[in-house]
C-alpha cells in the first residue's frame, strides 16, 4: 500500500504554496492529497475540499461556512478538523500530515494535530512557530518548523523553507517503523526533588520486564502520560510525583489540567499515586512571582524557577482535590502516603520542612478518600526518597495489577 501524506492549508490564500509543498513530496515518489481548509469557499486545486472538512461539525457545515466573522470562522473550522482528521487516520488512509499558515492557520490545525496519536508524524510550517508553542504543540509531538518568512508568496526564502518541510515529513513517512511492543510500557511521574525515589523504583520495574517511561512532572509532562494513556500505550501509571495539582490548585506555571487524573481512572489500568513534591509550587524568575504570594515562603531554584512553599490551607485543598478524582475510581488502586515528607526539600533541616502542613495534607486525604476493597490509602513512616518507600510502591503496583501481566 503506497503511503498517502496530507497537506493541510486555507487553500483561498496558501493555495500556490501549499501545491509547491505537495510538488515536493510527490517528487520523493510519496503520494500526497491536498487538503481545503478555507472558510469562504473552496480552492479548485483541493482533493479534499473544505465543505467535506466542514461537513465533520458537530453541529453542521452551516456553523462553518456562515460564520460573518472570520475569527469564529476559523475556531468552527478547527472543531470540524478535530473530528474529521482523526477519523481519517483511524481508517489508515494517511501516512502523515503536514500544514501550512500563519497564526489563524496554525491555530486552526493544531488541536486536530494534537489528537493525533504520539509518534504519527505531523509538521506544522507557522509564522508563529519561533514564540511560545506551547499553545499549539500542547503535549503531543507536533514538529513546528518557523517559517522565516510570512507564507504569503513563493520568493528564493519560503521555497527553501517550504522545501525542507516536505522532505521531512517525507523523511519521517518514508522512514517510520514499528517499534516492537515487547515490555509492557508503565508511566511515572518524577520532579528533581524525588528522582531518587522514582529511580529505584524505574530500575526495579525494568528488571521485572517492564518499560517504564519517566514523565517530567511539569504540567505538560502529566498531560502527555495521561495522553499515552488514552493512545493505549501506557498500560499502568505510578503516579508517584503529583506536584502539577498544587500549581493547579494555587495558581503555578505547570498545572497539570483539570483533567488530571481522569483518563487514567477512566481507562480503569492499574494505577499507584503518592505525594511527590505537594509541598511546592512552581513560578518563573523570582520577580514573575505574583505579588499577592509576597510575603510566602520562597527557594530560588535557578534564575528561571522560583518555589513556594504550600501551606497547611493549601495542602487541604490538594487532598479534597485529589480525593474528589480518586473517588470515581472503579479499578483497583492505592495512594501512598510518605509520613516524613513528599520530596527532598520537605525533611527535617531542609528548606521546605514543614510537618504540620503535611500532617493537613495526610489527614485530610485520609479522610476524604473513600476507601473500599479495590481503593486504598497507606501510610508509611518513611521519606519518599527512602528505599522503603520505593519498595511500598513496587508492592502496591503489584497488588493493583494482579495477574495482569502474567
Amino acid at each position: 500500500m503506497r503511503k498517502i501524506i496530507y497537506a493541510l492549508a486555507t487553500m483561498d490564500t496558501k493555495a500556490d504554496e501549499l501545491c509547491f509543498v505537495a510538488d515536493a513530496i510527490c517528487n520523493t515518489g510519496l503520494d500526497v492529497v491536498l487538503v481545503d481548509l478555507s472558510t469562504r469557499g473552496s480552492a479548485e486545486q483541493a482533493d479534499i475540499t473544505a465543505e467535506t472538512v466542514a461537513a465533520s461539525h458537530p453541529d453542521g457545515p452551516d456553523v462553518v461556512q456562515k460564520q460573518t466573522d472570520r475569527g469564529q470562522a476559523v475556531t468552527e473550522m478547527a472543531a470540524a478538523l478535530r473530528v474529521w482528521l482523526p477519523a481519517q487516520i483511524h481508517d489508515n488512509q494517511v501516512a502523515g500530515v503536514i500544514a501550512i499558515g500563519g497564526s489563524g492557520g496554525t491555530a486552526l490545525v493544531a488541536p486536530a494535530f494534537q489528537a493525533l496519536p504520539i509518534g504519527f508524524p505531523k509538521l506544522i510550517v507557522s509564522t508563529v512557530a519561533s514564540g511560545n508553542t506551547q499553545p499549539y504543540v500542547g503535549h503531543s509531538d507536533i514538529t513546528m518548523m518557523y517559517s522565516v518568512v510570512d507564507v504569503a508568496g513563493l520568493n528564493s526564502v519560503s521555497r527553501r523553507i517550504l522545501s525542507n518541510a516536505a522532505h521531512a515529513i517525507t523523511g519521517m513517512v518514508a522512514h517510520t517503523s514499528d517499534v516492537p511492543d515487547v515490555r509492557p510500557a508503565l508511566g511515572m511521574t518524577m520532579f528533581g526533588v524525588t528522582t531518587p525515589c522514582v529511580d529505584m523504583v524505574r530500575e526495579k520495574l525494568a528488571a521485572k520486564g517492564f518499560d517504564p517511561l519517566v514523565f517530567h512532572a511539569t504540567g505538560t509532562g502529566g498531560q502527555a502520560m495521561e495522553k499515552l494513556v488514552a493512545d493505549g500505550l501506557i498500560r499502568g501509571v505510578l503516579d508517584i510525583t503529583t506536584t502539577e495539582v498544587a500549581d493547579e490548585v494555587v495558581g503555578g506555571i505547570m498545572p497539570g489540567g483539570p483533567r488530571r487524573f481522569d483518563t487514567i481512572i477512566e481507562r480503569g489500568i492499574p494505577y499507584v499515586l503518592s505525594l511527590g513534591a505537594l509541598d511546592m509550587v512552581n513560578f518563573g524568575a523570582r520577580e514573575t512571582v505574583p505579588e499577592r504570594f509576597a510575603e510566602r515562603q520562597f527557594l530560588v531554584h535557578n534564575p528561571q524557577v522560583t518555589l513556594m512553599r504550600t501551606t497547611a490551607e493549601e495542602n487541604q485543598q490538594f487532598a479534597k482535590w485529589i480525593a474528589a478524582k480518586i473517588n470515581r475510581s472503579t479499578a483497583p488502586l492505592e495512594i501512598l502516603i510518605p509520613e516524613q515528607g513528599v520530596s527532598m526539600l520537605d525533611k527535617q533541616g531542609a528548606a521546605f520542612y514543614d510537618p504540620e502542613a503535611d500532617r493537613c495534607l495526610f489527614e485530610t486525604l485520609d479522610q476524604e478518600v473513600v476507601q473500599t476493597d479495590e481503593r486504598r490509602v497507606t501510610r508509611h513512616a518513611c521519606h519518599i526518597n527512602d528505599a522503603a518507600f520505593a519498595e511500598a510502591l513496587l508492592a502496591a503496583f503489584e497488588r493493583v495489577c494482579g495477574n495482569q501481566f502474567l
